[in-house]
């Protein structure tokens, strides 16, 4: 029984090849686009969710009224996460982390930049990242003891036993290797390669205990059974009390499980995130495998009446329907399977490719038992939904009328392979009015006026003897005749690193609490960063040597100050009285489609973590590079030589909805190509059930164009049905998408005519070379066939 079946599969297969290809490639195509979108989704939805303690691992949280609206951020004071632990028994365990720090790590010779953080002793017990070696419990107990991930110790130890091992960092402090950690897997949020004590913190002068200062992630693990809501009421004012009300700061933990895809909050409320970019994805993952499964469908109802007396004889010799039902099930099936093997192919081959589009390592992992259990179901569920409908619609026909040769093709005005080929297209224009309006978004972004002249504009770190040799630095720079201007600053021009509402000026409504960006720089940031004037002038400490508080405003501080004449207003922050001695044009800090902010940029008396060069553009990119590696390394001889080009770091603004766009595009292209292939099999077995027919119309005198347009124009009656439901859903979640940005495009009317009249030209391509290729038969040849 199941040796017939296969052969009576297989031949039926072979008889169709050209149809079998359209079907398998159709399916594979299909396939491998949902596996890559569902290994894409499979990583996102899994961020930390790994962790033993994952159901009792909490992030803090503050939220706080700004503008009459409630607002929620993530960073609270570095003394919470101890002070919680200490005063409230629900609190098991704690661990700060801090943003990261780039040391300079030295053994021998050897000379590497290494990024890592820092971590109080409680980070090893609460989250699941295996060691190799070395014990949880006490690997960050001592000040100078450290962690490595697997991949640093082989840089620096090679295959030598890297525990006990003594490592210089930073050229000041050694460090004793206490633990060897596994390497951090691809769906975690956090991204270092070594940890070091928090206690370090403290030696470097980087701890604090100000319940002011919210620049850190405090993590908090919970006792079993405890009540996260009853626990949040119960810490809800610790900042409001340590302050004396001073702030109306709320604190509440939120589910580390849930940050990823649900950080966006909306007064006071989670109100998604990255959910719904999933929720899209997923989405037109399954589309594309439906569509794809659409094809199989149509093209095996459309080989009916080439099946009907196969049918009808099985059923006259006494086949039940359920047994054909299975063996049509059956033959889908097996057409999944080889195209399952293909999808596969083509997604290994692939890849490589689009983990550099979305910046991930996602893999097929074969050594996995649920790996081929998921794939095993989702070929079968494929196989099934794929087969279901033409094995209902075969297994149906009435042997009499099938016999008797009465049997006939309705034709009506509403079909249920008209309503699939219509699904099929209504999505590929969607996707390609999508797709139109992100690159449009994209564009629109990039075209925005940054503020400043990106244009050989590079940034280079203080680390090492940077700061202290900065004066010589910056003269052999001049004089070399490699830079036009220099500015050292407290972050790069692409980042802000600061903010505060805590800015005191005349006037000031007590209750304001307007967020300002915070910026410092030593002088000369107007020349080096190509900003304009509004009114005063440049920070300049030779010129004016009052100008070490000195500070110059955005045109948005101004207004949110609601200054008339801001040159010479006191303004006081962090204790200091400065004093405004110019005003600038905005610029774009931060995100290229959000408003711009209010920024106050202190001067001399501020912090430094950044040094701006403004190379001659006189000099070519290598010469103005080497010149200044030179200079570097004669005065910070122990770090390697690293820049950063500001209209690269630009440029990476836009890499999310650069990403999107080529992910909607390749999905739009996939589908339209898949419903092609759909397209081209039905023009063909519509050809050749017409073909005496055509016979016949060529006889009596008709033209190719006559005959063309005949077979063509039903086609293309569906692709309109396909525009007019296309369009309006295309615009309503476009324009839902587009409520995300608050510097954004219009959607026009002529994205859609454009999307109109690229789907239907290629609906004519597709169906063109069937229809005239039936069109130039001989009619001879045609009429003799029956």
């Amino acid at each position: 029984m199941i040796k017939n079946f296969f052969k009576t599969a297989f031949r039926n297969l072979w008889k169709r090849k050209g149809f079998s290809a359209i079907n398998i490639s159709g399916l594979a195509i299909g396939m491998a686009s949902a596996i890559l979108i569902l290994l894409w989704v499979q990583n996102e939805v899994s961020y930390d969710r790994f962790h033993e303690k994952q159901d009792r691992l909490y992030i803090a949280w503050n939220r706080s009224v700004f503008n009459n609206k409630l607002q929620c951020w993530s960073t609270t004071p570095k003394i919470l996460g101890p002070t919680l632990k200490n005063d409230y028994p629900e609190v098991e365990e704690f661990t700060r982390v801090n943003w990261g720090n780039d040391f300079l790590f030295s053994i021998g010779d050897k000379r590497l930049n290494v990024h890592g953080t820092m971590a109080d002793t409680g980070f090893l017990r609460m989250f699941s990242f295996p060691l190799l070696k070395g014990n949880p419990n006490t690997a960050l107990s001592n000040t100078y003891s450290i962690v490595i991930t697997e991949k640093l110790a082989k840089k620096l130890f090679g295959n030598e036993d890297p525990m006990n091992k003594v490592v210089r960092i930073d050229n000041r402090d050694n460090f004793t290797v206490s633990a060897v950690m596994k390497d951090l897997p691809n769906n975690t949020r956090f991204n270092f390669e070594y940890i070091l004590p928090w206690q370090y913190m403290k030696v470097r002068g980087f701890d604090d205990d100000n319940w002011d200062n919210n620049s850190t992630q405090n993590y908090i693990l919970l006792k079993k059974g405890t009540n996260i809501a009853a626990f949040n009421n119960k810490i809800k004012n610790i900042t409001i009390d340590h302050l004396n009300g001073r702030e109306k700061i709320e604190v509440f933990m939120y589910e580390l499980s849930k940050q990823r895809l649900y950080s966006n909050f909306e007064n006071g409320k989670p109100a998604g995130g990255r959910i719904a970019q999933i929720r899209v994805f997923t989405t037109i993952a399954l589309l594309i495998l439906l569509i794809a499964c659409i094809n199989f469908m149509n093209l095996s109802t459309a080989r009916s009446e080439k099946r009907a007396k196969e049918v009808g004889i099985k059923k006259v010799v006494g086949a039940q329907r359920s047994s054909l039902i299975v063996q049509f099930l059956g033959e889908s099936i097996l057409i999944s399977v080889f195209a399952g093997f293909i999808a596969i192919i083509i997604v290994q081959l692939s890849l490589s490719s689009f983990n550099l589009l979305v910046q991930k390592q996602l893999f097929l992992d074969f050594g996995n038992l649920y790996f081929w259990a998921a794939l095993l179901g989702f070929v079968l569920l494929t196989g099934v939904v794929a087969g279901s409908y033409p094995a209902f619609f075969l297994s149906g026909f009435k042997p009499g009328a099938v016999l008797k040769g009465t049997f006939k093709k309705i034709n009506a005005l509403v079909t249920p392979r008209k309503v699939l080929v219509v699904m099929q297209f209504t999505f590929a224009i969607a996707l390609i009015i999508c797709t139109i309006i992100i690159e449009r978004q994209l564009k629109h972004g990039q075209e925005r006026e940054a503020g400043y002249n990106k244009k050989d504009l590079a940034y280079i770190f203080l680390v090492g003897d940077i700061e202290k040799n900065y004066e010589l630095i910056k003269n052999e720079l001049y004089s070399s005749g490699t830079a036009t201007a220099i500015s050292k600053t407290s972050a790069p021009l692409t980042q802000g690193w600061s903010d505060s509402w805590g800015f005191e000026w005349p006037g000031k409504d007590p209750n304001d609490k307007t967020d300002f960006d915070r910026y410092c720089t030593d002088g000369n940031l107007v020349k080096t960063a190509g900003m304009s004037v509004v009114a005063g002038r440049d920070i300049d400490l030779k010129s004016f040597p009052t100008d070490s508080t000195a500070l110059i405003l955005n045109e948005s501080a101004v207004k949110a100050m609601g200054l008339k004449t801001p040159l010479g207003t006191p303004i006081k922050d962090n204790g200091i009285d400065w004093h405004v001695v110019g005003v600038i044009k905005d610029f774009i800090l931060q995100s290229p489609y959000e408003p711009m902010r209010p920024m106050v940029i202190e001067g001399p008396k501020g912090w430094f973590n950044v040094m701006h060069i403004k190379f001659n553009g006189a000099n070519g990119t290598k010469q103005n590079l080497a010149a200044t590696e030179k200079i570097f390394k004669k005065f910070n001889p122990e770090y390697p030589f690293e820049y950063h080009f500001v209209d690269e770091e630009y440029a990476a603004k836009f890499e999310d909805e650069k990403a999107t766009g080529i992910l909607a595009a390749l999905f739009a292209g996939l589908t339209i190509f898949i419903s092609c292939l759909g397209l081209f099999g039905l023009a063909a077995y519509m050809a050749e059930n017409r073909i005496k027919e055509i016979g016949i119309r060529k006889v009596l005198g008709a033209s190719v164009t006559n005959i063309t347009t005949l077979l063509s124009k039903d086609f293309l009656k569906l692709v309109i049905v396909s525009i007019v439901i296309a369009s309006p859903l295309a615009w309503f979640f476009m324009s839902k998408w587009l409520d995300g940005y608050t510097y954004r495009i219009d959607i026009e009317w002529w994205i859609f005519a454009l999307a109109a009249l690229l789907s239907i030209l290629i609906a004519l391509i597709t169906v063109s070379y069937q229809s005239i290729k039936a069109a130039i038969a001989n009619p001879v040849k045609s009429l003799k066939t029956e």
